[in-house]
């Protein structure tokens, strides 16, 4: 029988008040652009996708984890952009904080250090998606800068069904 398994990745996970502005923000881009939006309780950004891991070798993923030292940080979102290959519209910083792509760089040595493969861009792009689905007849809405003050990374389980994904945050880590 086959070992049973998590489809996991790791991110930043919004507070409440950082999320309420984030769905706020993707309604706003729903009114332009149609398709699914997003729900609050789902919006992040994806540091690295691991996809299907064995749950006898979740324990060794967060352990990885655990050594990784990175620093808290301002991230702001800024931007507003959409993929046409495959319909999304996202959000984005203008300027990628160093200390994001530090936590970046330590997350994907941990992972290989620990023997764990990862769907990872070789240029990490920072992103949120906001609406899946979408087809804009106008220009992207403008809004006002969302501050995000981050203070941790999470280990999440990620159960897909027709309605959206259900996210279940399986571990967290705080930057210093």
């Amino acid at each position: 029988m086959a070992e049973a398994t998590r489809r996991v990745f790791l991110a930043l996970w919004p507070g409440d008040d950082v999320a309420g502005r984030l769905s706020g923000l993707a309604g706003a881009a729903h009114k332009t652009c149609g398709g699914r939006q997003m729900r609050r309780d789902t919006l992040h950004l994806t540091l690295a996708f691991l996809g299907d891991v064995a749950e006898s070798r979740l324990a060794a993923l967060c352990a990885a984890m655990a050594a990784v030292r990175g620093e808290a940080f301002p991230l702001r979102i800024d931007r507003l952009g959409y993929w046409a290959h495959n319909h999304i519209v996202w959000g984005g910083c203008s300027c990628k904080p160093p200390q994001l792509l530090r936590l970046v760089a330590d997350v994907r040595e941990a992972l290989a250090g620990a023997g764990f493969a990862h769907a990872g861009e070789a240029a990490f792009v920072p992103h949120l998606t906001l609406l899946r689905k979408a087809h804009p007849s106008a220009a992207l809405p403008d809004f006002a800068p969302i501050d995000w003050p981050v203070a941790g990374f999470v280990l999440v389980a990620s159960t897909l069904s027709p309605e959206g994904p259900a996210y279940v945050q399986l571990a967290a880590w705080p930057l210093a």
